[in-house]
């Protein structure tokens, strides 16, 4: 099917909605479905981390700020 077809995901929402009522935790891809269609809440999310360079570009930045500055050094003299 079609990724425009609405058919592609059919939702019954009153058993979604007896399910969690009943305690079922849902993934957060699923929760991300059931937020498109209005079923529940959206959440807030939080991740202030995400925008952060991990350990090896962080490593890579300062090795190359390094060699920037070694080879502006003895340019200068």
């Amino acid at each position: 099917l079609a990724k425009d077809n609405a058919e592609r995901v059919v939702m019954n929402v009153e058993r979604i909605q007896y399910w969690i009522g009943q305690g079922a935790q849902v993934t957060d891809r699923v929760s991300r479905f059931l937020e498109a269609a209005g079923v529940v809440e959206k959440k807030v999310r939080n991740n202030p981390k995400k925008a952060v360079p991990g350990k090896k570009m962080q490593d890579r930045a300062e090795e190359k700020a390094a060699k920037a500055a070694e080879a502006a050094a003895p340019a200068e003299e």
